[in-house]
């Protein structure tokens, strides 16, 4: 039979065996990677016995079960990208920063400290030599998710932990990877035994995987959201960008392959939400999961199979490295969680891990398809020593086969006995306040439908008094219930808003009326506020808010580029996204207010519904003040974004009842795609984004000062080319008392406020055709007071060598703006 003929048929026959293996471990609540292993080493240790007793007859059996024997390279070519990167897929980046110090901590320190206790245990008894007992640490330094989250998912398991034992083994697969290369290529001559040159390897490995890995994700993120080619071609290049990350960096930069498809799945995560539709994200999570499930099951299999004869040959000696292997990796994971993991919380750097969830961690760090993948690598490379190879196979997969049914099936009763599966009494009160709420509306819904289908009274009576007995025993219950105290319901109130903010922000970029861009800061907001009311509940809550309106951190830098060098785009294109981000959050917050009285009315109760209505109309006040802002000073801007927002609803609004028209039979498909067309030469006009228009030309903005009023064009332009135009933010500190004065302002447009309480009863506002400043440069005196904006305004600055020149040019302008300093001066000299 042909290689390729057998080779398909052994891996479709393998898909089809992991399918009836699947529902009957969900059965017997065995985790399905035990299951596999089991029936894998059982596979491969009965082959060679039936080829032995079928004799010429088992030759076809054989030929099948060669093909299987895949070159080290291709095996971890084919899984290790799949593996990593669906996990890293699946991982809830923001919650993973969290917790990122304990997870750094287990994943890079307790490789490190595992890698070398279990090497140097082996290498004290003699299993080999340094390096190859370092190998075989750094092969059983990787630790299988796939196990321990299933178990978790089953039971109910905090989310927390799975995030903690997630991240830890994704993280930990790169850094014992990466060590994994170092050590392998020192064992087999490639590179000089030296531990300092070893060490830099490793290092410029992971840290340039990291940033290859993250660039190679954010442009094939910018390329998906350029293209905009549907959900095939977008699910085709995360693929690509799986197997690009790990070969291109392995064979062209020279760089952790591994690291890089990780820091990939990592900002595919965090980034690629805001590239794609809902449709097409759900669809790549589909993908992921099932890529990820033949990959971990075939891996299994495939390694299981291969490995299995190796311990025919396990004996006494084998079971003595097994038992070192054991010890040392259970302490060197004791003396990562329960001796530096506290320190973290001490230092402020983590919330603490209770004790119960870092048992558990220890127990449940579970090997798999990683180690044998690796293992595997090693016993293919053919310049690894032969007694070398049978240490690092024999221990290898018998430690695999341990941790998976020692500690894989008893993990399940550990966490029973710890309580983690049970809900805490606050966890309790909400289940049962939602199971209130479910059992009314589905009461109500059992009502309409009995009225419609005008089924017989006896039959509706009968299913609303099911559902109104469990009501009635759960409100009782919720009348008694002091489990949720305020504190708990504001936070469980605004966490569930922040959530739901978020999901509303995506369901804007669904329906095209946000650009990708707005949205994705705007998902990092919500982030922050839900963060804000887990840490600290309301106050938090609000600190959050108030932080999501100040002006982001590149402003400082785009007033500066515009004011000094000229360059206006920066600070325009981050105007734009202000005005966007206001706009979007005005709607989501009116769709929350009406959410939090509705909803969380009814499982909170109606007066702390309404103290979390008052903070999010605190939030529409402030957004609102914000925005009118922006279009008093853009007035133009304001409108043209309105325009196309609307323009956008009403388009998709028309879209949406063409379809709904076609899916009742009403227009045929030819119809349909005509309007689409129709509909879509409409859109690109709402599409095109207008132009902010800072209004920093300095010939207008002289011209609306008042004091140059009734000057010629010529003398506008002469007096234009000494005065710098500029933007200033609200609330922007234009002058600081104390500072030495080197330029004078004037306002062209908007409000500033002259502050200083030793000689100012009350601060003075200054308004268009003002001007302040002059007095520290004329006087060469410190800075008499502090001038702040008040509002978004467009000023013309005039420094030291540009006043003299002007003034020579222009007397009556000297002499105007020296009256206003010395009466100035006068009534400063009064107040004091």
């Amino acid at each position: 039979m042909h290689e390729t003929v057998l080779a398909v048929f052994v891996v479709t026959g393998l898909l089809g065996l992991v399918s009836l293996l699947q529902p009957l471990a969900a059965r017997h609540s065995i985790p399905i990677t035990v299951l596999l292993a089991a029936v894998g080493t059982a596979i491969g240790v009965a082959a060679p016995l039936l080829r032995t007793a079928l004799g010429r007859d088992g030759a076809p059996l054989a030929e099948a079960l060669a093909v299987v024997d895949l070159p080290a390279e291709a095996f971890l070519l084919l899984f290790l990208p799949t593996l990593l990167f669906e996990t890293a897929l699946s991982i809830d980046v923001r919650r993973l920063m969290d917790d990122l110090a304990p997870v750094l901590v287990m994943a890079i320190v307790a490789v490190v400290l595992s890698t070398g206790l279990t090497g140097l245990v082996l290498y004290g008894i003699g299993a080999g030599s340094l390096v190859a007992c370092l190998l075989i640490g750094a092969i059983l330094a990787t630790t299988d998710p796939a196990a321990v989250v299933g178990i978790f998912r089953d039971i109910g398991a905090p989310k927390r932990l799975s995030t903690l034992v997630e991240g830890e083994s994704l993280l930990n697969d790169a850094a014992a990877i990466a060590m994994f290369g170092v050590l392998l290529a020192v064992l087999i001559g490639s590179r000089a035994a030296s531990w300092s040159q070893g060490l830099n390897a490793f290092v410029v490995g992971f840290a340039g995987g990291i940033a290859f890995g993250y660039a190679l994700a954010r442009g094939i993120c910018a390329l998906i959201g350029w293209l905009r080619a549907g959900p095939l071609v977008e699910l085709t290049l995360t693929f690509v960008l799986a197997y690009l990350a790990y070969a291109v960096g392995e064979k062209v930069f020279h760089v952790s392959g591994v690291v890089a498809v990780v820091a990939a799945g990592l900002t595919v995560s965090a980034h690629g939400r805001t590239q794609v539709s809902a449709e097409t994200w759900h669809s790549l999570e589909q993908l992921w999961k099932q890529l990820g499930f033949w990959a971990n099951s075939l891996i299994f299999l495939l390694a299981a199979m291969v490995m299995a004869p190796l311990l025919m040959k396990f004996g006494l000696r084998e079971l003595g490295w097994l038992a070192a292997v054991v010890a040392a990796t259970l302490v060197a994971r004791a003396v990562v969680l329960f001796g530096i993991i506290p320190l973290l919380s001490m230092a402020g750097l983590s919330q603490r891990i209770d004790h119960a969830y870092k048992t558990v961690i220890l127990w449940g760090g579970l090997r798999g398809a990683v180690s044998l993948a690796l293992a595997l690598a090693v016993m293919e490379t053919r310049r690894v020593p032969a007694d070398a190879k049978a240490m690092i196979g024999i221990v290898a997969t018998s430690f695999v086969l341990y941790t998976l049914f020692a500690h894989g099936l008893t993990l399940r009763p550990l966490i029973g006995l710890l309580g983690l599966n049970r809900l805490s009494p606050r966890e309790l009160a909400v289940r049962n306040r939602a199971m209130a709420l479910a059992l009314a509306d589905s009461r109500e819904h059992v009502r309409a439908v009995a009225e419609e289908h005008d089924l017989s009274h006896g039959v509706r009576d009968e299913a609303e008094a099911q559902f109104g007995g469990r009501l009635g025993t759960l409100e009782q219950s919720l009348e008694t219930d002091c489990a949720l105290d305020e504190d708990a319901r504001m936070e469980m109130g605004l966490v569930t808003l922040a959530g739901r903010e978020e999901r509303l922000y995506l369901g804007l970029l669904d329906e095209n009326l946000v650009s990708r861009q707005v949205v994705q800061r705007l998902r990092a907001i919500a982030g922050r506020l839900g963060d804000g009311a887990r840490s600290a509940g309301r106050d938090g809550y609000l600190r959050a808010a108030v932080a999501a309106l100040d002006h982001a951190q590149g402003f400082r830098f785009a007033i500066w580029a515009s004011r000094h060098l000229r360059w206006h785009r920066p600070l325009r294109s981050l105007l734009s996204q202000r005005f966007e981000m206001l706009m979007a959050s005005r709607v989501v917050l009116r769709d929350l207010v009406n959410f939090a009285e509705n909803r969380l009315g009814a499982l909170l109760g109606a007066a702390y519904a309404g103290r979390i209505v008052a903070v999010l109309n605190d939030r529409r006040f402030a957004v609102e003040q914000a925005l009118e802002a922006l279009r008093q000073q853009f007035p133009d801007y304001a409108r043209g974004l309105e325009r196309g927002y609307v323009g956008r609803a009403a388009l998709r609004q028309e879209l949406a009842a063409y379809r709904a028209l076609h899916e009742e039979g009403v227009i045929s498909q030819d119809v349909l795609n005509d309007l689409e067309r129709e509909v879509g030469h409409r859109w690109r006009v709402f599409e095109m984004v207008p132009t902010l228009d800072l209004g920093l030309d300095a010939a207008r903005l002289v011209a609306r000062v008042p004091m140059f009023a009734g000057l010629g064009a010529a003398s506008l332009q002469n007096i234009a080319r000494h005065l710098r135009p500029g933007l200033a933010m609200p609330d922007e500190v234009l002058v600081r008392r104390g500072e030495r004065g080197e330029e004078m302002y004037f306002v062209a447009s908007g409000e500033v406020e002259v502050r200083n309480p030793d000689t100012l009863p009350q601060p003075i506002r200054l308004g268009a055709g003002d001007f302040f400043g002059e007095l520290a440069l004329l006087t060469r005196q410190p800075r008499s007071a502090d001038v702040v904006a008040l509002t978004y305004c467009q000023l013309l600055v005039l420094d030291r060598r540009a006043v003299t020149q002007l003034f020579r040019e222009d007397p009556s302008l000297r002499d105007h703006i020296r009256a206003v300093a010395q009466n100035r001066m006068a009534a400063e000299r009064a107040a004091e």
